[in-house]
């Protein structure tokens, strides 16, 4: 799969396992959510995020998903990989908004497109707080070359 260049974002391979899949034999809508989830949690994983407060590098540690909105375009027909392109094209106060597609492995097919809307939250009162200059530093990568960009289209001129 080609990566995005870094300055537009990153691009991680998710696997596609037999339990992906609805009785057609194609992945279920349900699991794209899953599979950006996948991706993204990897990517922070490896910058030194966890979820435990004592392990982290960032005091970000509570974040709740807000907003989930995924368009599907084609179909993804059985087990394998497929690729997740991912950026940030905001990150607010407390907020920060991913722009993603699942593609095939190829980059070729657009399968999915959407965005996901996550807020850091007080973990004790479920408020929102702001995020530390840590996480912004090393967001700042992943939001790099988005001035008013939407993510490019599939070859075939979809999504």
């Amino acid at each position: 799969m080609q990566e995005l260049p870094a300055e537009a974002g990153h691009t991680r391979l998710v696997q596609v396992h037999f339990d992906d899949l609805d009785p057609m034999g194609m992945v279920h809508n349900s699991r794209h959510a899953l599979f950006v989830e996948r991706a993204v949690g990897a990517y922070w994983q490896e910058q030194g995020w966890s979820m435990d407060p004592d392990r982290s590098r960032y005091p970000d540690t509570h974040l709740v998903v807000r907003e989930f909105l995924v368009t599907y375009e084609e179909p993804i027909r059985g087990t394998g990989d497929v690729g997740v392109r991912f950026r940030i094209s905001r990150l607010g106060r407390t907020s920060v908004v991913y722009e993603f597609q699942v593609r095939s492995e190829d980059g070729r097919c657009v399968h999915a497109h959407g965005h996901r809307v996550q807020v850091r939250v007080d973990p004790e009162t479920l408020q929102p707080l702001a995020f530390s200059d840590e996480l912004r530093a090393t967001a700042h990568g992943l939001m790099q070359g988005l001035e008013g960009e939407q993510l490019p289209p599939s070859p075939s001129g979809r999504g």
